[in-house]
């Protein structure tokens, strides 16, 4: 019984914090904090949930971020011009028109011709300017991805700066798993806490040897 308490008390206390990391998150934002792509750059951001203006995209660099054949996600540059090496940001988007796109460019064209056509046929939209809403993260986990992220850059010859944000496209906070885990971990202490104290309650038997 003891064990089962023990356990207990660790799994509400997990869920507890769980639920503080989400609804610290959604107090922090409210609202998505506006910056350009300079303001971005110069001053870094203050809150986790970010729309970015500005911004250009180059699907060239793009990285394929699903790991599997179905490819249904990429790790795309933001930059403040379409022609600057800079790199500040990078977004990973599940939008259906670069997945597309792109998987068209690497798998569906067989020759340098070919290829080279589809640039030109779609310049404008592969260097085109993005405004970009979504989720960065501050937690352990985050800061671990983000690091395993640099490093994956780093080993492509990518110059890849200290303070590069890397956002989560179209991802914002959300309240209800904050509250459902909150409320688990306090329906369990409670519970806990009133076996404990049915426990303690129970009359101790006296047996003839004692007596």
């Amino acid at each position: 019984m003891k064990r089962f308490r023990v356990t207990l008390l660790a799994v509400c206390l997990l869920l507890a914090w769980l639920g503080y990391n989400d609804l610290s998150l959604l107090i922090r934002n409210r609202e998505p904090q506006q910056l350009s792509i300079t303001a971005l750059e110069t001053q870094g951001p203050a809150q986790e949930w970010l729309q970015i203006s500005g911004g250009y995209q180059d699907l060239m660099q793009a990285i394929n971020m699903s790991g599997t054949m179905e490819i249904d996600s990429f790790l795309v540059p933001l930059k403040r011009s379409a022609d600057t090496p800079d790199i500040s940001a990078w977004f990973e988007t599940r939008d259906p028109q670069i997945v597309e796109l792109l998987k068209t460019y690497y798998f569906k064209l067989d020759t340098d011709l070919a290829r080279e056509k589809f640039l030109q046929e779609n310049q404008e939209f592969i260097h085109g300017q993005r405004d970009v809403q979504g989720m960065t993260a501050d937690n352990l986990v985050a800061d671990s991805n983000r690091e395993k992220l640099k490093e994956l850059l780093q080993g492509m010859n990518l110059e890849v700066s200290d303070n590069v944000v890397f956002i989560s496209e179209g991802k914002e906070p959300t309240a209800l798993r904050g509250f459902f885990f909150a409320a688990v971990a306090i329906i369990g202490l409670i519970k806990l806490g009133m076996g404990f104290r049915s426990s303690n309650n129970v009359p101790k038997v006296v047996t003839d040897s004692e007596s």
